[in-house]
């Protein structure tokens, strides 16, 4: 159905009554209410003829909830209610990350219907909006709320909308390339811990990632390098190998410092190694820099080797 511009709406704009920072902790009800219509509007309604193919698709999202949860059923006294009604109404009463939780689940199922089955979906079934066009809308009520999220083949935290356009949304649209895969799991588990606080880990997961990405660059271009290479060594060989065009090299020299003592540097201060007595903090600060780094390093790194 998309997003209309209500008068009510752009008043507000008017009068600057519009988020200006993100929030984390918080969803409205207003927004929780949005979220039930998007995914109703994208899971459909059956045809009279059909199976209850969209039954089965709720089901799906119900059983995975309800087992990582450790629970019988997402909501209590459901005598009577479909799985579809407990999905819905359980997005409307539980807690931030429960309904964050929900959400992933339920955009990665019917994506992966998406990819399987789903001209046999849209011929049982009546929907509103394909997945692509409701992760839209999901990612702009998110925007216009001012939630500090979007939904990028899993749930990510984002800190600026510039910095998610510019870096987060590329690497994660490139890091999708089949050869990438062991790349895209650790940065978008970097990204989930971020999410949750667990910044040490993030750090952790996303030297993992840019080191997985140099690895994969060298051996797909069947460049020499060990499995156990570190970064620095798999940077040394991106750059013997003229990753970066000699007749460049000296104005990227900065970069090469940039990558040599940026992520690994951060990761091994303050994430890899034993802390001591005194428990070592990594504040939010410091951890969304390396993220952002590691995205723009691994951006450069795929696009300067032309294998995607």
């Amino acid at each position: 159905m998309g997003i209309f511009n209500l008068f009510s709406k752009r008043q507000k704009e008017l009068r600057g009554e519009v988020p200006e920072i993100y929030t984390y902790n918080s969803i409205s009800q207003k927004l929780r209410v949005q979220i039930v219509h998007i995914i109703d509007d994208c899971f459909g309604k059956n045809k009279q003829y059909g199976d209850d193919i969209v039954g089965e698709a709720y089901k799906n999202v119900y059983d995975i909830i309800c087992r990582e949860y450790g629970r019988f059923q997402l909501i209590e006294n459901n005598i009577g209610r479909s799985q579809q009604w407990e999905v819905l109404n359980f997005i409307l009463e539980a807690n931030t990350e429960e309904v964050l939780d929900v959400v992933e689940v339920a955009f990665k199922c019917i994506k992966t219907v998406e990819n399987k089955m789903y001209d046999r979906y849209l011929y049982n079934t009546t929907v509103k909006m394909n997945p692509d066009e409701a992760i839209s809308e999901l990612n702009e009520r998110f925007k216009e709320n001012g939630i500090g999220y979007a939904f990028e083949g899993e749930i990510i935290r984002i800190d600026s909308s510039y910095i998610h356009t510019e870096i987060v949304k590329p690497t994660i649209n490139l890091l999708w390339n089949s050869k990438f895969k062991g790349a895209n799991e650790e940065y978008l588990k970097a990204h989930e811990h971020y999410r949750h606080g667990r910044n040490k880990e993030c750090l952790t997961e996303a030297l993992k990632a840019f080191e997985s990405t140099m690895k994969i660059i060298c051996k797909e271009r069947n460049w020499t390098f060990k499995d156990t290479d570190t970064a620095k060594a798999l940077i040394q060989t991106c750059f013997l190998n003229e990753l970066v065009p000699t007749f460049t090299q000296n104005q990227f020299t900065s970069l090469k410092n940039l990558l040599e003592s940026g992520i690994p540097t951060i990761r091994n201060k303050l994430g890899g190694h034993g802390q001591g007595y005194i428990p070592q903090k990594v504040d939010d600060e410091m951890t969304r820099y390396a993220l952002n780094l590691t995205g723009a390093n691994i951006i450069f790194l795929i696009e300067q080797s032309g294998i995607v």
